[in-house]
C-alpha cells in the first residue's frame, strides 16, 4: 500500500519475516539486527524516513521483545515500535519474527519485502 503526502516521498508499508535459532535473548537479537539490517539496505532506507515497525512473533519465542533489540541497533531509537504476538496456526514456522515497516520512499522507489532464513518459505515469490 502506498500513499503520497508529499512530491518527494510516499508513505509505503514493507513487510519481512524471519526466523530465530532458538528461543533465547541472542537467537532472537541476531535474527533481529539481521532483518532490519536487509529492511535498510535492500530498500535503500534513510533511518528517519523510518517511522514505524510492528514485530509479531510465534508463540515459541519468549525470551526478549524483538522491539526493545530493534530499538537498540542502527540508531532506531526515534522509530515507533510494537510487539505483539503472532495468531497461532499448526503448522506454522517454528521460532518465526515478522514485521510490518511503515516508512516513507521516493517516488517509484521499488520495494523489496525481505523474507530470510527459514521464513523465506513463506513468500517464495518475494526472495
Amino acid at each position: 500500500m502506498q500513499k503520497k503526502i508529499k512530491d518527494d516521498y510516499k508513505i509505503t508499508f514493507i513487510r519481512g519475516a524471519t526466523t530465530a535459532s532458538c528461543n533465547s535473548v541472542r537467537g532472537i537479537e541476531a535474527a533481529v539486527v539481521e532483518l532490519i539490517d536487509e529492511l535498510i539496505s535492500r530498500n535503500n532506507l534513510i533511518k528517519k524516513n523510518i517511522l514505524s515497525i510492528t514485530f509479531t512473533a510465534t508463540k515459541d519465542l519468549d525470551a526478549c521483545f524483538p522491539a526493545s533489540i530493534a530499538r537498540k541497533c542502527n540508531e532506531l531509537d526515534s522509530v515507533a515500535f510494537l510487539d505483539c504476538q503472532q495468531m497461532y496456526v499448526s503448522n506454522d514456522i517454528d521460532f518465526c519474527i515478522r514485521i510490518m515497516a511503515q516508512v516513507l520512499l521516493p517516488p517509484n522507489s521499488p520495494v523489496k519485502h525481505p523474507y530470510l532464513r527459514g521464513a523465506a518459505k513463506l513468500r517464495t515469490d518475494r526472495c
